[in-house]
């Protein structure tokens, strides 16, 4: 087992440095430039294409896997079948910068489709009054409903992609305790997946984390949401021990970060949900709380200033993770953890917006006097 985890490591460790090593040949359209749109965080141009080298992984640890377990190796293919569509969009807006967000989202939308085709993947009960009796008697909500959650799931782990190593370390965490909850019910096919993605994504986060050498792009973030959808929908509909609280507690961050800019865009300013904009958690993290060097505009300055952002963001991942592993049968404690959430995170981004970070959360250089900080409290 050991061999194997390292086999699929290795290979999307490997493609990464290739595509990294042969930059100069694709750049001019695999690149992330800075000065496209308000959430470049960087300088320099950087592959964008990442998922290639997580699904090449996934690719290999399906195979290895599935026959390690005997389990039918059209079983892995399937899955790699349904979120082709999802991948694919992403992949080509990475390559492009043309495919919009609606296109993209349709694509997901497209991929848990298939799911439920194949996999049978839906909802069958999600603990909530009224719902849960709709899902019994009509197939086609429970299809419709299902559809619509593992498309948010994507385009929400699209939406925290956006600095070194956040997205692969959030979608790492995610994927361990679904990992874990999936070998812990005995559904070895869920344990497969999982182990196979968390393994792709860590040879990937070698070249990504701190350094910022290539990303995941939309191709990497899209895929790994899919893959995180799928199983948490199927775990749930396969075994009714789960409380479908337990999924929702490990993606409320990037869920709710996601339905926060919705409210924040369409009803404060009135302006479009799909507007790209700087102000998510992440970047206030980035522009209010790091303030390593603050000013400074140089490529190392900003590189360091990005890395020290991103372990803010494990630590939500690892906060939320920890009591859906805890009580991951107890529907009304994850209804309450997932309530706390959100007061939580609507008070510290009103504290940061506002200059109010809590003390110990601010990361400063002892070269930047109080001066510097405009204000904020440190």
């Amino acid at each position: 087992m050991f061999l194997i985890i390292f086999a699929i490591t290795a290979c999307s460790f490997a493609v990464s440095m290739l595509i990294i090593r042969y930059a100069h040949l694709h750049r001019h359209i695999t690149s992330n430039h800075p000065a496209r749109g308000p959430q470049q965080s960087h300088i320099g141009s950087t592959p964008r294409i990442g998922g290639i080298s997580i699904i090449l992984g996934m690719l290999l640890g399906m195979t290895l896997l599935c026959s390690k377990f005997n389990i039918p190796w059209q079983t892995g293919m399937m899955w790699l079948a349904a979120a082709a569509p999802v991948f694919l969009a992403g992949l080509a807006e990475d390559f492009t910068n043309k495919i919009g967000a609606r296109w993209r989202l349709l694509a997901a939308f497209t991929s848990a489709a298939i799911g439920v085709w194949l996999m049978n993947a839906q909802f069958a009960h999600l603990s909530i009054a009224g719902v849960d009796q709709l899902l019994m008697i009509s197939p086609l909500f429970s299809i419709a409903l299902t559809i619509f959650a593992v498309g948010g799931v994507c385009h929400s782990m699209n939406i925290i992609d956006g600095y070194n190593g956040l997205v692969g370390g959030v979608s790492s965490i995610i994927l361990v305790a679904l990992g874990f909850i999936s070998w812990k019910v005995g559904d070895v096919e869920l344990y497969v997946v999982s182990i196979s993605a968390v393994a792709s994504v860590v040879g990937f986060l070698f070249w990504n984390y701190p350094r910022g050498l290539i990303f995941a792009g939309d191709g990497g973030a899209y895929l790994l949401g899919f893959i995180i959808a799928e199983v948490s929908v199927l775990l749930v509909s396969r075994h009714p021990e789960v409380s479908p609280w337990f999924p929702l507690m490990l993606v409320i961050y990037p869920v709710w970060e996601t339905l926060f800019s919705i409210y924040r865009r369409k009803i404060i300013k009135g302006q479009s949900s799909a507007l790209p904009d700087a102000l998510h958690l992440h970047q206030i993290l980035f522009s209010r709380v790091v303030r390593w060097m603050v000013g400074k505009q140089g490529a190392k300055h900003l590189l360091k200033r990005n890395f020290l952002t991103t372990p803010y963001l494990w630590g939500m991942g690892i906060v939320t993770v920890s009591p859906a592993l805890a009580f991951w049968q107890n529907t009304p404690v994850l209804q309450f953890c997932c309530l706390c959430f959100a007061v939580m995170y609507v008070w510290l981004y009103s504290r940061i917006v506002r200059f109010k970070s809590p003390r110990w959360m601010v990361l400063r250089s002892k070269k930047i006097t109080t001066g510097d900080s405009k204000g904020e409290s440190s």
